[in-house]
């Protein structure tokens, strides 16, 4: 079945006057201003495409534009908070150093009467084994 197929497809191609489908096309001067108008047509095309092609170059430059603008103010506000931070440590620090100076010296007063009054009370205790009175009070206040 194949090569009856392929019998009668070799027949009319090779052995028809001219071969079929061997015509051969005259190119005429319609064809030739279709070509050209096509070529304008498209000349037309790659230009759009060109404007286009701008266009997108015009856009990528303002967004780059933009974007390092966002990175300045992100530098910017960076900046103020860190500085803003910075001023309140040193504000308090300056603020708290007198009251820690202030505290320390109240400290070494109170050591040093506390070290006063130790000697009162201790002279007191050995007076309070002669005197009876001076033993009461003592006794009364838990000093002895």
């Amino acid at each position: 079945m194949k090569t009856v197929f392929l019998v009668l497809v070799f027949l009319v191609f090779f052995l028809t006057p001219n071969g079929a489908y061997c015509k051969e096309v005259p190119f005429t001067l319609e064809d030739r201003d279709r070509i050209i108008r096509i070529e304008a047509k498209l000349a037309e095309i790659d230009k759009r495409f060109e404007q286009i092609d701008k266009r997108f170059e015009q856009i990528d430059k303002r967004f780059e534009q933009i974007m390092t603008f966002m990175w300045m103010l992100v530098v910017i506000f960076t900046g103020i908070t860190a500085a803003t931070i910075g001023f309140a440590i040193w504000d308090r620090r300056t603020m708290i150093r007198p009251f820690e100076i202030k505290t320390k010296l109240i400290e070494e007063e109170i050591g040093r009467e506390k070290e006063r009054l130790n000697l009162v009370i201790e002279a007191l205790r050995n007076l309070a084994k002669t005197d009876e009175k001076v033993a009461e009070i003592l006794k009364r206040f838990n000093l002895m």
